[in-house]
């Protein structure tokens, strides 16, 4: 008999972290500190709304380009919205993303709503921010990277690229689920596939530079943060 085949784990430096745990719990011994960054929400200036849509969307230099970015807080000025809790959870009701018990429908409809009278797109979720990753790529460029990792999911594949050209491809970082790491394995930019934020893994020094250099909104994560922090936390 044919044994079965089993992935061996994946380097913890290289994926996201497991939703089922505390993240700093996973990433322990790897990264001091995870910081969770919102995806934008983004406003068509020169580009048409319609365009935003599976088939015909974007490239990252287009919306950065074209589009205005608005962040969690504007939008929860815009909307009523209480917290950035309620917004996630929203978020994730609006792509079916949560258990029935943790849905918000209202808060969903609010933000559909507000969404279709301002023009305004909604963060996807699984896909890395076009507003903020030119921002982060050009850091870790300033900082001696000249090359970075690309990986899928569980990195069973993965690239080396050139920061430069990822910098300039308007159809780089299309692809869901992917995993950037820096050759020494000491950071990681890592997205949940059903979440509407990313995470910045790596020493205390290094996230507050990168983080005050490209005005990233968010939190860092304590012991207890999931995943799922909307809920949970």
């Amino acid at each position: 008999m044919n044994k079965t085949r089993e992935l061996p784990e994946p380097h913890k430096y290289s994926v996201c972290a497991s939703a089922d745990m505390s993240i700093k719990e996973f990433y322990k011994g790897v990264f001091e500190e995870v910081y969770i960054f919102f995806h934008p929400f983004i406003k068509p200036k020169t580009l048409d709304y319609d365009l935003f849509d599976t088939d015909t969307y974007p490239g990252k230099n287009d919306i950065i380009n074209n589009c205005e970015m608005i962040s969690w807080k504007q939008f929860l000025n815009i909307s009523g919205i209480k917290n950035y809790k309620q917004l996630d959870i929203g978020l994730r009701t609006l792509i079916s993303g949560l258990r029935e018990k943790y849905k918000n429908e209202k808060t969903a409809e609010v933000i559909q709503k507000v969404c279709e009278e301002h023009k305004i797109i909604t963060p996807t979720e699984g896909f890395f921010p076009e507003f903020v990753m030119n921002s982060i790529l050009s850091v870790l460029k300033n900082q001696g990277h000249d090359w970075i990792w690309v990986g899928d999911e569980f990195c069973t594949e993965r690239k080396l690229e050139y920061i430069a050209d990822l910098i300039e491809d308007n159809e780089a970082l299309r692809n869901e689920h992917l995993n950037l790491f820096t050759h020494d394995s000491k950071v990681l930019i890592t997205t949940h596939w059903d979440s509407h934020f990313s995470m910045l893994c790596s020493d205390k020094l290094t996230i507050d530079k990168i983080v005050k250099l490209c005005n990233l909104e968010g939190f860092y994560c304590d012991e207890f943060t999931e995943i799922y922090w909307s809920i949970f936390n």
